[in-house]
């Protein structure tokens, strides 16, 4: 088995004391340099009173004031940058689908940075120098299939640089090149299965072992399928664009957690409501410090993602903390007729059914004064049209009964639904058109 190169290998076996006293001599810099560099925050730790010498522990972090995808939005599109432009050798940016993109750079630096933890993700899943690694992932402004293809290169695989769509070509390479790794999201991983088997090709039984799966919120039961109609082991592999793209943390094969690589993210949980620093074990929003990025190294980002942390040593020898599984995200949440509803909920209770498949949207509508919601479901293949009414009032009633909510629930034929190439779309917000 290959094994991570000595350097990472030490570090991601750093005791928790040793890890901490780095973290906080990195913290003390990158607080320095953006108080130096960036006027906005050079503006709010100034409106907030604080100073980089008041950091006199890692503790002190809380006393900063948080970054938000708005800053970066209103920093449009350099203002967020602590390096001059021309020492930027790449920019992404957000989707922006409201009002400007976010503006994310990186020197050559952070590229090599970004190889660096990517790899790390796939060593602690067993992946070699030398295996094929086929990636689905856009490519482009999107930081996913850049991400991915520099960390398979940086650990020596040979990449299949595929990026998203072509479903057929898609098929015919995994077959013909014998890939031993794919990459995508998981709703389009769902998507490419369902096409091989609807030409007749058995993915299962080729060569591919392993997959990597992120940029979207995916249940297990959403895992064990990909595995089941893959024939592969999947791994929960997080990041955002804003601070350095996939690759912030990944699983090892344990599957306990996804490893935050804190020697370059400083991790706190947050109560969303009052802003407080959860203790570990306690779900609230992740928020992410940049200790080593040179371009836009960004202060306490709230991430907006739900989930909790794990500080104690993994089974696999790794000390880094672990985050788990993000359970949606604070403006995901629907309020439907006074009730608290994320996708996440609605997909745990939906998926897993039988008859049901994976492919469904939440379609969101105003009646009246009140948000209405229907969950549109696609059959399973060979599930007759007759019985589509009674599994849909056996969903409507499972979602009452387990998250307090009445919906309208329409179970429609395999392929009625569309498929996505990139980020599935899972909430259809019909109310912006009302």
């Amino acid at each position: 088995m290959t094994t991570t190169p000595m350097f990472e290998r030490e570090m991601e076996t750093l005791s928790r004391d040793a890890l901490r006293e780095l973290q906080f001599t990195r913290l003390q810099d990158v607080l320095r340099r953006v108080y130096e560099n960036v006027p906005h925050y050079r503006a709010s730790f100034d409106a907030a009173g604080v100073t980089p010498a008041d950091l006199r522990s890692l503790d002190d972090i809380s006393v900063f004031p948080f970054t938000t995808k708005n800053d970066m939005r209103l920093a449009y599109p350099f203002g967020l940058f602590a390096v001059p432009r021309s020492q930027v050798v790449r920019l992404h940016t957000s989707s922006g689908t409201t009002g400007h993109p976010t503006v994310v750079g990186h020197t050559k630096t952070d590229l090599d940075l970004w190889a660096r933890m990517m790899a790390r993700c796939y060593v602690a899943c067993g992946v070699e120098p030398g295996q094929i690694f086929h990636i689905t992932f856009g490519y482009g402004m999107f930081t996913g299939g850049l991400g991915y293809h520099y960390g398979a290169e940086h650990l020596g695989c040979t990449v299949v640089p595929m990026g998203g769509g072509n479903t057929e070509k898609q098929i015919l390479l995994l077959r013909d090149f014998e890939a031993d790794v794919i990459a995508g999201t998981p709703s389009y991983l769902l998507n490419l299965a369902e096409e091989a088997e609807r030409r007749g090709v058995d993915l299962r039984s080729g060569s591919l072992r392993t997959a990597f799966c992120g940029a979207e919120f995916w249940s297990q039961a959403i895992r064990d399928e990909i595995e089941t109609r893959l024939g592969v082991t999947a791994y929960d592999l997080y990041g955002l664009s804003e601070i350095i793209g996939p690759g912030v943390a990944g699983e090892c094969r344990e599957r306990t957690g996804m490893h935050a690589w804190e020697d370059h993210f400083l991790l706190e949980v947050i109560d969303p409501e009052t802003m407080e620093v959860l203790p570990p074990g306690e779900e609230g929003e992740l928020v992410i410090t940049n200790l080593t990025r040179e371009a836009i190294p960004l202060i306490r980002y709230r991430t907006r993602d739900i989930t909790r942390l794990e500080v104690e040593p993994c089974a696999c020898g790794r000390t880094h903390a672990r985050i788990h599984r993000v359970t949606g995200r604070n403006d995901d949440m629907m309020i439907i007729r006074g009730v608290n509803v994320f996708p996440s909920q609605i997909e745990t209770v939906m998926l897993g059914r039988p008859g049901l498949s994976p492919n469904y949207q939440l379609v969101l509508q105003r009646e009246g004064n009140l948000d209405a919601l229907t969950v549109e479901v696609e059959a399973s293949p060979g599930v007759e049209t007759t019985e589509y009414g009674d599994m849909a009032k056996q969903l409507q009633h499972s979602i009452k009964s387990m998250i307090g909510v009445t919906t309208r629930v329409v179970v429609l034929a395999p392929g009625q639904l569309p498929r996505s190439v990139g980020k599935a779309q899972r909430v259809r917000d019909l109310r912006r058109l009302d």
